[in-house]
């Protein structure tokens, strides 16, 4: 079951970089979401997939009797997709207000992208 995993992930981090490598701003974006799901699926993984095995120790023994699934792993993920997504809303918020600010998505436009608002007199002393 883990060999299905690894390469489930690998198309995952291959469609997340294909996404990343776009020009445009959504794309690039919708690649970070999907790296960052794809990194925790990894972590999952690793963490010993095992079905109907919950990681408890008996009262008699100071140790797991059998293979059980790791908790730590379960813990970081959560914490993890509670930070991808606050980033993701972050990105998100970012590229529209860089949108409105220069008309465009397109990577490469924003370069030469000159900012629609009002022109504001340059900060000096």
């Amino acid at each position: 079951m883990e060999a299905g995993f690894a390469v489930l992930i690998g198309f995952i981090f291959a469609a997340s970089i294909y996404l990343m490598l776009s020009r445009q701003l959504i794309r690039i974006l919708l690649g970070i979401s999907i790296l960052g799901n794809a990194v925790n699926l990894l972590i999952f993984t690793a963490g010993r997939l095992e079905r109907e095995v919950p990681p408890v120790i008996p009262d008699s023994s100071l140790v797991p009797v059998g293979a059980t699934a790791n908790p730590l792993p379960q813990a970081l993920i959560l914490t993890a997709i509670v930070i991808s997504f606050s980033f993701f809303a972050f990105l998100l918020v970012l590229a529209f207000r860089t949108y409105q600010e220069l008309g465009t998505d397109d990577a490469n436009e924003m370069r030469v992208a000159e900012p629609k608002g009002e022109a504001r007199p340059p900060m000096g002393y």
